[in-house]
């Protein structure tokens, strides 16, 4: 027997160590972060209103998500939730328009990209309407305008503010001219809203690009936006394309609007239901006026110009 051969035999012989087995992690039980990699327990980062622990990164939310962020227990009433489009175009590419809109609602469970409703946001009443991605890239079509219409002319009736969370890839395609047709819709109630001297305030998410920038998503009395977020009206590649230079790296994102003064303010989503609830109670509409304000006793600390007696000033000339 050959050596060879006599080390192959031992080898055969000697008892085999059991592998080790990798852990088995039950699904949906830990979430690894898209920028560091990092794992986190889901029901921490769900605690954390979807940012990593670890690194900031804010994950992309639907719109039931953010309306359990921003939104008090209980008081949460929907508007308009049975509006759903129609293919008046009869728009088809590779399967028609109808076909696409019914194996989305079915995926989503939504009626469009938007859900639209009103709320108390830490106590303050407000209309809240929130654009959803996951239902064809958060396009504005004929219903998205018509909810957010509605919702804005509600809260001018009411005189509550509007808060809009925007997250969309831009006009409906399928939809045509119907769909940039809601720019100037949705625009012109904001335009009723703010002559009532009420607030509006968009907040802009991960992304907000196209007709949704070109429109409602810019006309906010403040504008917020969440840190990173992709911003702008065209894409990279077509605005490289046009100007024949190159772009720099932070183009389109929240931080470069906000050193150009496109956006107020990037608050982190930990602390946009605070923020937001600040800004309401500092633009809060006049109320009615006090009820002890027919009293001669106390008229003098609830008129707004109180009257002052000057006869003890000293004119201009005996100062000098």
């Amino acid at each position: 027997m050959s050596l060879f051969d006599w080390f192959a035999n031992r080898r055969k012989s000697l008892p085999s160590s059991p592998e080790p087995q990798e852990r088995e992690i039950a699904d949906g039980l830990w979430v690894k972060c898209e920028q560091c990699n990092a794992l986190t327990y889901a029901k921490d980062l769900q605690a954390n209103n979807m940012v990593c622990l670890e690194c900031g990164h804010h994950f992309r939310v639907d719109s039931n998500e953010r309306i359990q962020q921003l939104i008090d227990p209980n008081t949460w009433m929907p508007l308009d939730a049975e509006i759903c489009a129609v293919d008046a175009l009869k728009f088809r590419d590779r399967k028609s328009y109808s076909d696409r809109l019914r194996e989305t609602r079915e995926k989503t469970g939504l009626s469009d990209a938007v859900q639209t409703g009103v709320g108390l946001l830490d106590g303050e009443p407000v209309a809240l309407g929130v654009m959803d991605f996951r239902f064809m890239g958060g396009s504005m079509g004929s219903v998205v305008g018509e909810k957010l219409t509605r919702l804005i002319e509600h809260g001018t009736k009411e005189r509550y503010p509007v808060v809009i969370i925007c997250a969309s890839g831009g006009a409906r395609m399928q939809e045509g001219m119907l769909s940039l047709m809601q720019m100037a819709k949705i625009s012109g109630a904001l335009h009723r809203h703010q002559q009532s001297r009420l607030l509006y305030i968009p907040v802009l998410t991960h992304p907000t690009t196209g007709g949704v920038t070109a429109s409602f998503a810019m006309l906010g009395d403040m504008i917020l936006a969440e840190p990173k977020a992709t911003i702008g009206f065209a894409g990279r590649r077509v605005i490289e394309q046009t100007l024949r230079e190159k772009l720099p790296d932070d183009f389109q994102t929240s931080e470069y609007l906000l050193a150009y003064g496109f956006v107020d303010a990037i608050v982190p989503r930990t602390q946009l239901k605070k923020t937001l609830a600040q800004l309401i109670r500092l633009h809060r509409p006049p109320q009615n006026p006090h009820p002890f304000s027919h009293c001669p006793e106390v008229k003098s600390l609830t008129s707004p110009h109180p009257e002052v007696d000057l006869s003890h000033e000293v004119s201009p000339s005996k100062s000098l």
